[in-house]
């Protein structure tokens, strides 16, 4: 294991069951969840709350977790263009465009919902926020956020996860990119998964 990020993320969901995500940086980039990095002393909880208010504008409250997502580093290509600045949680396991092994990165995916009819701040970074029905995502997305929705949506809690950049996702053609990752009451559990009950993560590897 290589130098340990800490980051943390979320499934936000609005009263409508819609998702926030976020996509990254300018063209066309791949959409990932809101989130950042764990600043020292601070909290997984705080942190999440503070980084999604400064990426995308909305407060939210967390509800409760999802899992955590250990992302093994593996050794990056050769740069092609700038990378992006890594101020999300999608971003903080990118490292395209950085030579040599990347950093593990162990994210904290929680579920929250937002807390009012409207963003209260201007986002900041390079985070282009955008609301998304849970039966229509984009393909566009990073391994780790698409596991990381496959669980929150099945309403599981208790995940352990852990994939490389170069494992593809389930059910989705292989990624080729460099890796870049992180209902009213938030997405609900199915019957027999109440909030905070671990549910069996599923044996393969996933991303």
């Amino acid at each position: 294991m290589g130098a340990l990020t800490w980051a943390v993320a979320a499934v936000v969901t609005d009263d409508a069951g819609r998702v926030l995500l976020c996509r990254q940086g300018r063209g066309e980039r791949r959409y990932g969840l809101p989130g950042g990095r764990l600043r020292p002393a601070e909290s997984p909880v705080h942190a999440a709350m503070r980084d999604i208010r400064a990426e995308t504008g909305w407060e939210v409250e967390v509800v409760d977790l999802v899992g955590l997502y250990h992302l093994a580093g593996a050794c990056a290509p050769a740069p092609t263009s700038p990378a992006a600045p890594a101020s999300s949680a999608g971003r903080i396991a990118s490292s395209a465009g950085r030579a040599g092994p990347l950093p593990d990165v162990l994210v904290h995916v929680f579920r929250a919902r937002v807390r009012g009819p409207g963003p209260t701040g201007e986002p900041m970074g390079g985070c282009r926020a955008s609301w998304h029905d849970p039966a229509a995502l984009p393909e566009a997305l990073t391994p780790t956020t698409r596991a990381a929705l496959a669980d929150a949506l099945a309403g599981r809690s208790g995940v352990l996860h852990t994939a490389t950049p170069s494992t593809p996702a389930p059910d989705s053609p292989p990624d080729t990119a460099a890796e870049r990752d992180t209902t009213p009451s938030a997405i609900a559990p199915p019957a027999g998964h109440p909030p905070g009950q671990r549910a069996n993560p599923p044996t393969a590897t996933r991303h």
